[in-house]
């Protein structure tokens, strides 16, 4: 189901007559998406501010991010310093940024992104910092652009006061995705743990990146809880694993698995018998394999590990996207209803992961990504069984996470909101509308989305992620 007020933006005269009428009509921003596999040079010719509050910790990290993904620096302050060797090997010297008397950029400058260092914060006064360097700035982001801030885990500051101003980066960059939402432009923090410092420039990449249209308005917590490779590729990071997709026969299944085709893995396409013709063709078109089998079935566990060990030795990815829906009110929910969804969207999760784990047949520095949902974040009306379900896999990946650490084994949750697929468009059309609208991007999401986070995840260099809820939802209103 296509997007009218989509289309409609990308009709110049319609959106002057909607202006010059003054009707208020919210056109979205149409996101910048990446297309085509990974790239070496992902920001390749953006210009990039960067900042820091006295004492940050991170400028070396930004530096390397930034010129190393293809982008030119221009830096609020006096850290200059910490770009000279990188600026002059890569043909990127950094430039100092001075405003104007009234605030405004050097003549020519467009800004595609705002990355600012707060780890130096120490107590609520040093948040001004942050006002500082956003406040002249943020009007002159693109559309598409990306604020970044990095902080501090607010629990483990020395004092109560400083974990008060590390908490309060979350707030701040939680409303301003919904201030930049409006052109397509996204906010993220970056909560970075002591001794994960090294960890930081794979998901900073990420973060900037036309990858990650779609999420914002997130605090992502990186940890150094799993052993992660030294130096992750950027290019072709999946070659020579093997990935397991369940529900691969269509919608974010079938997006996940092509792009982690695309990134040099071989992928096991999962889903029931009755879909073994759009299955077979996913299969097909990606060079990969395909593995029929009910999640349900009590043998499952065992036919999946088997398949896995004999045909491949083992696997590195496992994707366990399978998952229903079956609505109802709870006081008109029959029994089955529950039983079933409880079972394929967590129950049979729990099983294969047990099966796969116990047997070893995940490989060590191996990825489990599960689906989660919004709804189970912050509930929604007749989906009780879904909800549920959906929240068991928070709670579930959040525990499993610290027992697989020790093998370099990272477990995380992928939460999407509204997503356009076969499923959201059988809906009725004002909830549809409601669930595009009530967003900061102002629009639903697409599969692919959904699969660029899960491919991310599925890297080595997202070593630095376990244990993690990532929404993938356009800054939905809803939950948390």
């Amino acid at each position: 189901m296509s997007d009218f007020l989509l289309q409609l933006g990308d009709n110049p005269q319609a959106v002057k007559l909607i202006k010059s009428l003054g009707l208020p009509i919210p056109i979205p921003q149409k996101l910048r998406r990446a297309r085509g596999p990974w790239e070496e040079r992902p920001l390749d010719d953006w210009n990039i501010v960067t900042g820091a509050a006295p004492g940050g910790a991170l400028g070396a990290v930004v530096a390397k991010t930034i010129v190393t993904a293809g982008a030119n620096p221009h830096v609020v302050g006096n850290d200059l310093a910490v770009f000279k060797d990188l600026g002059e090997a890569y043909g990127r010297p950094a430039q100092p940024l001075a405003l104007g008397a009234d605030g405004e950029l050097p003549e020519g400058l467009r800004v595609e992104a705002l990355v600012f260092d707060a780890t130096g914060i120490k107590d609520t006064a040093g948040l001004r910092a942050v006002y500082d360097f956003f406040h002249p700035l943020v009007g002159a982001l693109r559309a598409n652009g990306r604020a970044v801030v990095l902080g501090r885990p607010a629990a483990e500051q020395a004092t109560p006061e400083a974990a008060a101003a590390h908490a309060a980066l979350e707030g701040f960059i939680r409303s301003l995705a919904k201030e930049v939402g409006k052109k397509g432009s996204t906010a993220q923090l970056l909560v970075v743990h002591p001794g994960a410092e090294a960890r930081v420039e794979p998901v900073l990449r990420f973060v900037l990146s036309a990858r990650a249209a779609f999420l914002t308005g997130q605090p992502l917590p990186i940890t150094a809880t799993a052993k992660a490779q030294p130096e992750p590729l950027f290019v072709r990071p999946l070659e020579g694993k093997v990935a397991l997709v369940t529900g691969a026969a269509r919608g974010i299944g079938e997006a996940t698995a092509r792009l982690l085709a695309g990134e040099g893995a071989h992928v096991i396409c999962l889903d029931r018998p009755a879909d073994d013709g759009p299955l077979s063709q996913v299969a097909r078109s990606i060079g990969g394999s395909l593995l029929l089998v009910d999640v349900t079935d009590a043998n499952a566990p065992d036919i999946i590990a088997s398949h896995c060990k004999q045909h491949h030795g083992g696997v590195d990815i496992v994707v366990h996207n399978a998952g229903v829906t079956r609505d109802k009110t709870l006081a008109r929910m029959k029994p089955e209803l529950w039983d079933q969804t409880i079972d394929i969207n967590l129950s049979s999760v729990v099983r294969i992961n047990v099966e796969l784990l116990g047997k070893k047949v995940l490989r060590d520095g191996g990825r489990i990504i599960c689906l989660s949902s919004v709804a189970g974040i912050a509930g929604n009306v007749g989906q009780t069984n879904y909800a549920a379900s959906k929240a068991g896999v928070i709670g579930y990946v959040r525990r499993l996470a610290a027992d697989t650490a020790k093998r370099g084994i990272t477990v995380n949750a992928i939460a999407p909101g509204f997503i356009e697929t076969r499923l959201t468009a059988a809906i009725p059309v004002m909830i549809r509308e409601a669930g595009r609208r009530l967003a900061a991007l102002g629009q639903g999401g697409l599969p692919d989305d959904i699969g660029q986070a899960i491919t991310f995840l599925a890297s080595p260099g997202a070593a630095g992620l376990n244990g993690a809820i990532v929404r993938v939802c356009g800054g939905a209103l809803i939950g948390a």
